[in-house]
């Protein structure tokens, strides 16, 4: 058994060779920060303590103060949506440009996220220097119209996907809070009516872009992301939201929200500013994904516009955009964990052929051997589902089958993976020397995950 050292992975869906766009010119920006001398320049190994929290149980429980207005624009046309582009083939391999993004972001989760990890999973929080960093990768303005000052041009849902593979290689969890902002521009980019994009998308297209999130998930047994207990009543003002939500990344310092509610027996999504009267943001860590910063949000029959109806559209038109949003997000989490699944078997490969027991490589054990090979046959096919729904739902296609089996996959594929990492480390797994331990909670995190990651 050998190590890959292929630096990258090329079997995803691509699309055909085509002129460069500003995405491209955007995420080249990720080669100037990617060098060693970020990391220290940003002292990403000393100890976390100049963070706005301290994500204990009661480390931070806040009223929702945002550090910024966002001016209201009325509505004065049609919504700017990208197009999307039929390319007609099943292709394994990714364009010039979505290589390029793919390496880039991957030597960035490599260089910076990796090293912070261990630490801001003790602290449960991101560094605040992080945080700062998704505005200069583009990840986010990339998901944003031309007419916003963004670069989108057509649905990039494969790109996107690549991105939070990428992302996720270097840490799961540090790459949510950084991906969130991104999820929230693309469900106002492909959902939201014209007067929420003037009113919103130009602030994810500048240098200073929103914290901000898609939460759908609520904390209770067995949740059901199409069943939801948060639910959303008529005023003569607009709406008022009551409930409870859950697995918000980067919770303490958010400005911004996309939240599912339940209005006349369908499910909605509504767009909820922190400052909001009645709206209680607190700690919530958990077992994974710590790093995170998760929190959970406490709804007391909090004031809304009627404008905060995502799309500004009701019934039928309503809930589609909510499916598709869901089905989007369970896309990104399953990419989330194909790459920190190949992190994992990245990281076994070397370690059980330099391993030796009894005069000889661990790896020469067929036992080994045929757990390794099982943990890559899995991963590829976690892949491939992934891609193939993010290239159907980039054509415009049905891709509800395979956001479902994505999600299958990343329950029991991407926990066993985790558990095997684990196994094959023995007794060196269950302890924090290597960073397997983190990864299989982590994975256990992206089964459970609902919104955030919306592709």
């Amino acid at each position: 058994m050998t190590t890959n050292t292929e630096p990258r992975d090329t079997s995803s869906v691509g699309t055909q060779p085509h002129k460069r766009t500003p995405i491209g010119a955007a995420m080249r920006l990720l080669t100037t920060i990617t060098g060693s001398d970020i990391a220290e320049k940003y002292h990403l190994r000393e100890p976390i303590n100049r963070v706005a929290f301290h994500a204990t149980k009661t480390g931070f429980k806040t009223l929702g103060a945002a550090n910024r207005a966002f001016t209201q624009v009325a509505s004065s046309g049609k919504p700017e949506r990208p197009a999307t582009s039929s390319k007609g083939f099943f292709n394994l391999n990714p364009d010039e440009e979505q290589e390029m993004i793919a390496e880039t972001v991957r030597d960035f989760s490599t260089e910076i996220l990796r090293p912070a990890a261990y630490d801001s999973d003790n602290a449960a929080t991101t560094p605040e220097d992080i945080l700062k960093r998704s505005a200069e990768l583009g990840i986010t303005m990339i998901n944003v119209p031309e007419a916003f000052d963004g670069a989108a041009t057509e649905r990039g849902v494969v790109t996107n996907a690549l991105v939070a593979e990428a992302m996720a290689y270097g840490d799961m969890g540090l790459a949510l809070p950084l991906l969130a902002p991104s999820g929230v521009a693309t469900t106002l980019t492909n959902f939201g009516s014209d007067g929420q994009q003037r009113t919103y998308l130009p602030d994810f297209a500048g240098e200073n872009v929103p914290s901000s999130a898609v939460v759908i998930a609520e904390p209770r047994p067995l949740f059901d992301a199409f069943d939801l207990q948060t639910k959303a009543k008529r005023v003569p003002s607009g709406f008022r939201l009551s409930g409870v939500k859950s697995f918000v990344p980067a919770a303490g310092s958010a400005e911004l929200f996309i939240v599912g509610a339940q209005l006349d027996g369908r499910p909605a999504l509504f767009i909820v500013e922190s400052d909001s009267q009645g709206l209680v943001i607190e700690a919530d860590p958990g077992m994974g994904l710590r790093a995170a910063g998760m929190g959970r949000l406490l709804l007391d029959d909090v004031a809304v516009p009627a404008t905060a109806l995502l799309g500004e559209v009701e019934g039928d038109d309503a809930a589609a955009a909510y499916r598709d949003v869901v089905r989007l997000s369970r896309l990104g989490w399953s990419a989330l964990a194909a790459g920190t699944a190949k992190a994992m078997l990245d990281y076994v490969i070397p370690y059980v052929n330099e391993r030796e027991a009894f005069g000889e490589p661990i790896s020469n054990r067929q036992a080994v051997a045929f757990m390794v090979a099982n943990m890559a046959t899995e991963l590829d096919g976690l892949r491939l589902v992934t891609l193939r729904g993010a290239s159907r739902a980039e054509q415009g296609l049905s891709f509800a089958r395979e956001a479902a089996l994505a999600r299958k996959l990343t329950i029991d594929k991407g926990l066993q993976i985790g558990l095997d990492g684990v196994q094959l480390l023995g007794g060196h797994g269950f302890t924090k020397e290597h960073p397997v331990e983190r990864w299989y909670r982590d994975l256990r995190g992206a089964g459970i995950g609902e919104g955030i990651v919306v592709l």
